[in-house]
């Protein structure tokens, strides 16, 4: 525990529903919503005006459309959210070196290895700048913690919410968490919360009143002697730059329950080339391949192989996926289905393709790497819905909040599409609210488009394309 609040935790104010807000002014002080938009799509973000009706994330979306009908719902932009999350990340580099991302909208860091901060004025100045600095860099706003620790700031900044900053003297940490909820401390969820409840203890301070011992008896050696140091304050974990990642994964969960076979491998063949996409994007390989099945009764099984040496090659990742999808019963059904890929490396076992290639060529009776392409490819183009299909113009080209640009009215983003229809309101992050039009789907002047930065200027990975008015290859 530190004598000075010199650990801040910054917190994105809804980032994703905030950032589509920015960037689309006719959304600004309106409900948005942000997430999958198929019947078994789930909210990433939900803007605070649509909180007010009880929309939040992991919520269902059509529970979500239900309390709120009138919102705007929008597809996620995943690399839209990535290039502003960046941005921040560069602005809290400056701050210190020691900076620990925990997800794209929230960070630590420790003021006191930046140099920036000793006390608690120079900590208050640090976080007030670095608020500012966010909003111009950015557009958005962000919520700043500050303590002696990272338990208690990140507390901090959830009181800080929205746009703001709230520092907790050290010292003051028992004072502050007696009252609170159990659920407040870290390692502390659902179950543990009901498990702590039964046993008479809901507030921190009925923890410390317990003591040790008892939390001990109810929750083991380890998460009792944790939970009784974090309840009463204590948190000397530090700042850590580098998070070094476990393991790497993708899943997709299906509008429609998959029942053919054929399909659902090519599903997961499809799904490990994703992963191995994101493995190589981080600079790792891997030795262990995880497949995660949920079947139509959301019953979850997970099968995993263990290779003789880390690989990043899609072959024998895809291979390797599919031979464990040949253990699972699908009888009945499939929603969900994951690839990952675990026992991270920074190197690849040169020969491992080779040795891989051998016992798929036995399993597969024969064929070769190059069949194995081709079977993987056939499927998607000829099953009845699957990826390969053409699908209904609108369907494939319009999904609410894309980024357009149109010949004539310029960069736009798309409200929605149907019946041969797609509906276009054209306005910049900078411009007031502009007006809506609607073209045929197939109207040649109407392309996708990289997005607009959301500060005027301030440029950004994506910001030379879209300023020239060039879409999207």
């Amino acid at each position: 525990m530190r004598a000075a609040p010199t650990i801040l935790h910054l917190d994105m104010d809804a980032f994703f529903a905030a950032a589509e807000q920015a960037a689309k002014p006719s959304l600004r002080g309106k409900p948005v919503v942000v997430g999958g938009l198929g019947p078994r799509g789930v909210v990433a973000t939900a803007s605070y005006e649509a909180r007010r009706f009880g929309v939040h994330s992991a919520m269902p979306m059509g529970q979500a459309r239900r309390l709120a009908p009138n919102a705007a719902y929008l597809v996620a932009r995943f690399a839209f959210y990535r290039s502003i999350s960046e941005q921040v990340m560069e602005l809290l580099g400056r701050l210190s070196p020691l900076v620990e991302p925990l997800s794209l909208d929230e960070a630590f860091v420790d003021l006191e290895a930046g140099g920036v901060a000793d006390d608690s004025a120079s900590a208050r100045a640090a976080g007030e700048r670095l608020r500012a600095d966010i909003l111009a860099a950015t557009g958005l706003t962000g919520s700043v913690g500050l303590a002696g620790s990272k338990m208690i700031a990140k507390i901090a900044s959830e009181e800080a919410k929205p746009d703001g900053l709230v520092l907790i003297e050290p010292g003051t940490e028992r004072e502050l968490l007696g009252p609170r909820s159990v659920r407040i401390l870290p390692g502390v969820g659902p179950a543990t919360g009901e498990h702590l409840r039964r046993a008479g203890m809901t507030t921190v301070g009925d923890l410390v009143e317990a003591g040790e011992d008892e939390l001990v008896r109810l929750l083991g050696k380890a998460h009792g002697a944790s939970l009784y140091r974090m309840a009463q304050g204590y948190d000397d974990r530090p700042v850590v730059a580098e998070r070094d990642a476990k393991s790497v994964s993708v899943e997709d969960t299906f509008d429609v329950d998959l029942h053919d076979r054929v399909r659902i491998r090519t599903e997961v063949e499809r799904l490990a080339e994703r992963c191995v996409g994101r493995l190589r994007a981080s600079g790792h390989s891997g030795r262990t391949i995880v497949l995660k099945v949920r079947r139509y009764d959301f019953s979850t099984l997970t099968r995993s192989e263990t290779l003789r040496g880390p690989t990043d090659d899609p072959v024998v990742v895809r291979e390797a996926a599919a031979r464990l999808l040949e253990a699972v019963d699908t009888t009945g059904g499939v929603r969900l289905l994951g690839v990952g890929v675990s026992g991270l490396a920074d190197y690849t076992q040169e020969d491992l393709f080779a040795q891989f290639a051998e016992a798929a060529e036995a399993a597969a009776g024969g064929r070769d790497a190059g069949e194995a392409e081709a079977v993987a490819a056939e499927p998607a183009a000829s099953l009845p819905g699957g990826p390969g299909q053409a699908a209904p113009v609108e369907e494939r080209r319009w999904s609410p909040g894309q980024d357009v640009r149109h010949a004539v009215h310029g960069a736009g983003w798309v409200q929605g599409s149907g019946v041969g229809r797609v509906t276009v309101r054209f306005e910049e992050p900078w411009s007031a609210p502009g007006r809506v039009r609607t073209f045929a789907v197939d109207d040649p002047d109407l392309e996708p488009s990289e997005p607009l930065p959301l500060v005027r200027g301030t440029g950004g990975p994506e910001r030379s394309e879209a300023a020239g008015g060039g879409a999207a290859a």
